[in-house]
């Protein structure tokens, strides 16, 4: 089946899925395939659960009613989002970095809303399967498109611009992440950078934290850019004070101040951004400073909690070299007393794994903590007098028996650590 004949079916039934656990009725079913598992092996169980059609790409399973076949399935639902998206003619916004992405696209996404019918990545759908699910969930109604795209390897990024067609784009940062796959940080701006060729070419728009020399520099040639900063730059602004949230004062662009519900100097640039995409069309600043100001982060990302006799920086979605020196010097110089580090070992370092992992416990040596609690990985393997455990779980229960009543806690880690766990144990 061509991808017309199958975008007139997915128009009749457009909510799609590729899970059958979260099917519901009236379903478009996509039977991916694995390295450890073949959905198309539950076209039938897809079906019975109420899918309308089941999209397969294995002869074998042909003959169950409502299936439709295809050369490959992971291709065909690639190929229904770009047809889907080339439907609108509207802004589509790509937003990629190695750090504050989702953050980003949470607060551009606020701002939008404020003033358009604006569509985003649910949560952390940015890879080759979020970004067709996500372009297939917009509707006709849309007015404003905001697109997250993750990256750990060269040429992800420009495959996901073909799919998605971004108009606009805005790189947050490149730093030390998905080394293992990068090959080396130049590889990251490069790998990151497919985005901003992308805009280059197609005489797209990009949105510049100017305060960095390498994205200027990787932005030289886009014909459209709109600039963000801490000085002489379209929209210019600076922390007013971070005690607890930070404040951002702006002295250029935007009138007055915003108050966040984010902790940590290093989103400023997210805060500047939302701004600069909403100044660029043209939302009012009222609109804007109430959506950022009612924007509260979740899922594990610079959430400030109070437990019981504790507060706690939680920040264990994720981990980098860049992001975590980021994190450990804020939470230094943050207010408050009893500090505790309880930092989870990075991931996808590659070859460079010891060696920044050192670069981070020579960061903690700067400063005076009450304590330092590393965990797993890397963390395992360096030389360094903190305490070691090997799980997040026994961290947590470490604490709990020592019940540090009134610390500060900063968690931090890479994915795999689950370094939020320890909250169970406080």
């Amino acid at each position: 089946m061509n991808i017309e004949d199958l975008y007139e079916i997915y128009l009749q039934y457009p909510s799609v899925q590729t899970d059958t656990r979260k099917l519901k009725p009236g379903d478009l079913f996509f039977a991916l395939k694995g390295p450890n598992f073949n959905a198309n092996e539950f076209a039938q169980k897809a079906i019975e659960a109420g899918a309308e059609w089941a999209v397969i790409d294995d002869e074998r399973y042909a003959s169950i009613s409502n299936t439709i076949l295809v050369a490959d399935v992971l291709t065909a639902l690639q190929q229904l989002a770009r047809h889907h998206r080339q439907q609108f003619q509207i802004p589509f916004i790509a937003i990629t970095g190695s750090n504050g992405k989702t953050t980003t696209k949470e607060l551009i996404h606020s701002v939008l809303s404020s003033g358009f019918k604006t569509y985003t990545t649910e949560g952390n759908l940015n890879n080759h399967i979020g970004v067709p699910l996500t372009l297939l969930k917009i509707k006709q109604d849309a007015e404003m498109a905001v697109i997250e795209m993750g990256a750990n390897h060269l040429g992800e990024i420009a495959s996901y611009c073909e799919i998605a067609l971004p108009t606009h784009g805005l790189i947050t940062n490149c730093g030390k992440a998905h080394l293992e796959g990068f090959g080396s940080e130049e590889g990251v701006r490069k790998g990151k950078g497919e985005l901003f060729d992308h805009l280059r070419a197609y005489n797209g728009t990009a949105f510049i934290m100017w305060d960095y020399p390498y994205l200027r520099e990787m932005s030289r040639g886009i014909s459209d850019i709109y600039t963000y900063g801490t000085m002489d730059t379209e929209v210019a602004g600076n922390v007013l004070t971070s005690e607890q949230y930070i404040s951002v004062e702006f002295s250029k662009g935007f009138k007055g101040t915003i108050r966040t519900n984010l902790v940590g100097d290093y989103n400023l640039p997210n805060v500047l951004a939302a701004v600069a995409i909403g100044k660029y069309f043209k939302v009012e600043e009222g609109k804007m400073k109430i959506a950022i100001e009612k924007y509260t982060p979740t899922n594990s990302r610079s959430q400030l909690i109070e437990k019981n006799a504790y507060r706690i920086i939680l920040d264990a979605y994720n981990a980098n070299p860049s992001s975590m020196k980021a994190a450990i010097e804020n939470f230094a110089n943050a207010e408050g007393s009893k500090k505790i580090l309880a930092l989870g070992a990075m991931a996808e370092l590659g070859a460079d794994s010891l060696k920044e992992h050192s670069s981070i416990i020579k960061v903690i040596d700067k400063y005076q903590w009450t304590d330092v609690i590393l965990v797993g990985g890397d963390f395992m393997k360096v030389d360094h007098t903190y305490r070691k455990f090997n799980s997040s779980s026994e961290a947590g229960e470490w604490l709990q028996r020592v019940q540090p009543h009134n610390a500060f806690f900063l968690v931090k880690g890479s994915r795999s650590m689950q370094m939020e766990k320890i909250l169970d144990y406080l």
